[in-house]
């Protein structure tokens, strides 16, 4: 910095200033050392910086698989919204495990991140709440949502499952299998709550039996429709819970020698970018994914600004996309 300041003719301050954009420089004064910078070679030490200003501009980003079609996007938007500041992410999977979660988090604090964004592990949800809470690390709950204790950006899970089993309801369909999700997540409960809704608001009994775990993934979800359609009732239609469930719940169907939707209707929570691409084309919520992304870093670069107002907790809107495999002709829209 001593030698820039020299080339550029001012002082060792103001060069911190200009870097740092701690202090109004005049325009003139600011191309001077960004001059100089170019011309000494000067890149400036971001530990250095981040002792003076109490700011590494990291945030930490802990997901779970970011091959799920769902966390892979959501992760590209918080990046865009972060760079726009100027932060960059320190991203890790948690691959569904509390003990890793706790030690990647832990990682994170020690180099010092600004905050935290973050899709908690299924299990013991509340052991890395409280560790993070004991932190003052600023933090936002992406997806998997808890009890309040910071900022969470989700989407509505009840009435968009409901409108699914109504949707198939209205095709005539009375017995409507459902393949839920992880057991311990927030999406779990709330998509398993809608699919109850929606069978009271189409008049229809809930029954236990129509119901099997695919733990949100696809090898169980495959598994799981093999064994709900090989019961002595089986449903004539199915809601898969989130993404990857729907394709193990497509290949056990395939498993089966089962036609979509002749001999079963599906309908499906997550959207893919090839769902209207299948034939038939795929009937699926689709979360707000971008603006999901965007609102959770906004809100907690506000957090790491300062604001220290009570917690938001936000459940967006999703799209309903009508396509052929519930039983609509191809002649209908997609809304």
């Amino acid at each position: 910095m001593a030698d820039v300041a020299a080339s550029a003719g001012v002082s060792i301050t103001t060069v911190s200033h200009v870097l740092n954009d701690t202090r109004p420089v005049s325009e003139e004064l600011r191309q001077r050392v960004y001059q100089a910078v170019n011309e000494t070679g000067f890149t400036p030490n971001s530990v250095a910086r981040a002792l003076v200003t109490q700011n590494t501009m990291l945030i930490g980003v802990v997901m779970s698989f970011l091959s799920n079609p769902f966390f892979a996007p959501l992760v590209s938007q918080i990046d865009r919204t972060a760079r726009r500041r100027g932060y960059t992410l320190l991203l890790t999977e948690n691959h569904e495990n509390a003990a890793d979660e706790v030690t990647q988090v832990k990682v994170m604090l020690d180099r010092r991140v600004d905050g935290i964004i973050i899709a908690p592990a299924a299990q013991h949800i509340e052991q890395i709440i409280n560790r993070l809470e004991t932190s003052g690390t600023p933090t936002v709950l992406v997806d998997r949502l808890s009890d309040g204790e910071f900022d969470e950006v989700g989407a509505d899970n009840v009435q968009p499952t409901a409108h699914l089993v109504e949707h198939l309801a209205e095709h005539g369909h009375t017995r409507i299998g459902f393949i839920s999700g992880r057991p311990g997540l927030s999406t779990t409960v709330e998509r398993l709550a809608g699919y109850r809704l929606g069978l009271e608001q189409a008049g229809l009994p809930y029954d236990r039996r129509l119901i099997r775990a695919g733990a949100s993934q696809i090898g169980p979800a495959r598994r799981a429709v093999k064994a709900l359609m090989s019961g002595a009732q089986p449903p004539t239609a199915l809601v898969s819970a989130n993404n990857a469930m729907t394709v193990g719940t497509l290949r056990g169907l395939r498993d089966l020698g089962l036609r979509v939707p002749n001999d079963v209707a599906v309908g499906a929570f997550d959207d893919f970018e090839w769902a209207d691409l299948m034939s038939p084309r795929l009937t699926t919520v689709a979360q707000p994914i971008p603006e999901i992304g965007s609102l959770a870093t906004r809100l907690l670069l506000r957090r790491i600004d300062g604001y220290d107002g009570p917690t938001e907790r936000h459940a967006l809107s999703s799209t309903f996309h009508r396509r052929e495999s519930c039983g609509c002709t191809d002649t209908e829209n997609d809304q």
